[in-house]
């Protein structure tokens, strides 16, 4: 344990120019006392680490010293060569780059460990798309990812609803979510988050590629920004998977607009999150079951926040028996009209499927709509 604490710390402080007490023992989850002991048994060991006295003072690697990763374990060299997204790297066209990285760290681990790549990707592997899509990589995924690795501004020109706007931006991050790559940039001071596949042009700031704007705010950009096609100065402070999952979670509440009131069977109330939104399924259950709890028949009644009435028709429709529509009124009509027309089809005793409906498409006017309407 301690073995592998000191060598995460020359690893560290490989990585940095200098690092204080307080950043180490945060970052090997100890206390200063112990690095304080750590930094001496090193010194002992013949690695040069030296202590910068005073306020902004720190430990720091002097002379150059570098490790060679011949302390790595099997687990974490396999553990290694499993942190890329091989199909992620070939879009943004890192292939390369990453095949040969791959091969030097191999050339520098135990001969008995360079087995570690093969071995990893032989037994998992990562597909982000989501089920029944057919990815296609965004062609500007490249230039935005060059953007990204340079921290260097662009001028891009972006899909909003029917019309195409102008931007200039200043690309810190791009994030892969279930086979979309979305672009996390900051424009104007504020982040915000681009559908990388929406862009239909991107050239280094400044180059005259692209022209205009969309709005007259952003007429005053030229003088707030450097325009030279420059590389910008990136905010120390952002996080980009904590950027990320705020505002994932943004977005998810953001679509949430409407409400639905339902009284859940047992088994409803285990259903519920997988035909709906999750996270808003579960804060449903547990906000009911705080307040009143079920009835004397194990029933639930949850007041469920939905995207609209039409999604929230195809998604609950999945319930079944097991929920009930209290509200609102016009929805609770819509599924027992959808109740009457399922029995109708299915009457007692009926097992050939020769119900009413057999050779027709059900009751209702034509161009009524039937329970896919509104599948999002």
């Amino acid at each position: 344990m301690r073995a592998a604490r000191l060598i995460k710390m020359v690893l560290l402080l490989q990585a940095r120019p200098s690092m204080t007490a307080a950043e180490l023992a945060r970052e090997l989850e100890v206390s200063e006392r112990t690095v304080a002991r750590d930094v001496l048994s090193l010194s002992e060991a013949g690695v040069p680490v030296y202590a910068d006295r005073g306020r902004a003072g720190g430990y720091r690697l002097i002379g150059g010293y570098r490790t060679r990763l011949t302390g790595l374990g099997r687990s974490e060299a396999e553990a290694l060569f499993l942190s890329g997204v091989p199909s992620a790297l070939r879009e943004m066209g890192l292939a390369d780059a990453a095949s040969a990285a791959r091969l030097k760290v191999s050339a520098a681990l135990l001969p008995e460990l360079r087995d570690a790549a093969t071995g990893a990707a032989q037994r998992f592997h990562l597909d982000a798309p989501g089920w029944y899509q057919e990815p296609e990589t965004p062609a500007l995924l490249p230039k935005i990812a060059d953007a990204v690795w340079d921290d260097r501004r662009i001028t891009a020109r972006y899909l909003r609803k029917d019309t195409e706007v102008e931007r200039e931006l200043e690309p810190y991050g791009l994030v892969l979510k279930a086979g979309v790559w979305y672009l996390a940039a900051r424009t104007q001071g504020d982040f915000r988050v681009y559908r990388v596949d929406r862009f239909t042009e991107a050239a280094p700031a400044g180059s005259g590629t692209a022209s205009g704007t969309d709005d007259a705010n952003d007429a005053d950009d030229a003088d707030k920004t450097d325009t030279t096609g420059g590389r910008f100065a990136r905010d120390a402070s952002f996080d980009l998977p904590e950027f990320w999952a705020q505002r994932a979670a943004q977005f998810a509440r953001s679509i949430l607009r409407e409400e639905v009131v339902l009284r859940l069977s047992p088994r409803g109330v285990r259903q519920l999150p997988y035909v709906t939104e999750r996270a808003a399924a579960r804060e449903a259950i547990e906000r009911a079951q705080t307040a009143d709890g079920p009835d004397a028949h194990g029933r639930l009644t949850v007041t469920l926040a939905v995207e609209s009435a039409e999604v929230a028709y195809a998604q609950l429709l999945a319930l079944g028996p097991e929920g009930d529509i209290l509200a609102p009124p016009e929805l609770r009509e819509r599924f027992a009209s959808a109740a009457r027309r399922m029995a109708a089809l299915y009457p007692e005793g009926d097992t050939a499927g020769a119900g009413p409906y057999a050779d027709g498409p059900g009751e209702g006017t034509p161009g009524e709509a039937g329970p896919g309407h509104g599948c999002p």
